[in-house]
């Protein structure tokens, strides 16, 4: 059974890479019919359905993983990236904060919060947390232009 449900979560990535996210989501049922508590299924799944924009449904994958698995980075990101898309930038942060609890020099995470924060209007703060992201990855593209942004947002004002 292993082989074939990594034999399905890497037919999963590859159509999600193809932008093919209806047949991926195919592939991560099968797998979640064989393995239902499959967290990568569960999580990338849930980042499918975040793709297709299904945000409610993938808040669902990424509960259903939370509940037996309170501290998983990668859910604990992404249900904070859906909330935030969904402009509920105040609960988004709360998760943010969990990782940074766990893992304080978690780039993803601070630069997620600075764009929640952003969003909240503080951007003051929000500069913070990209300028800490990148202290710790000095490349990473998000933060740099997210600065970049909230400097130009805080001169133009």
């Amino acid at each position: 059974m292993q082989s074939k449900t990594n034999s399905l979560l890497n037919t999963a990535s590859e159509l999600c890479e193809d932008g093919k996210f209806i047949e991926a989501l195919k592939c991560y049922d099968k797998v979640l019919h064989i393995e239902p508590n499959n967290t990568k299924a569960n999580i990338d799944k849930g980042v499918t359905l975040q793709n297709l924009e299904r945000l409610s449904q993938a808040i669902q994958m990424y509960e259903k993983v939370l509940n037996s698995e309170p501290e998983n980075i990668d859910a604990l990101i992404n249900m904070g990236s859906a909330l935030h898309t969904l402009g509920k930038y105040t609960d988004a942060i709360s998760y943010y904060n969990t990782v940074l609890r766990l893992d304080e020099k978690n780039t993803l995470a601070l630069a997620y919060k600075g764009l929640s924060l952003g969003e909240l209007g503080n951007i003051s703060i929000a500069v913070k947390y990209f300028t800490k992201a990148l202290s710790i990855d000095c490349d990473y593209d998000l933060a740099q232009s997210s600065l970049e942004t909230a400097k130009k947002f805080m001169h133009s004002n």
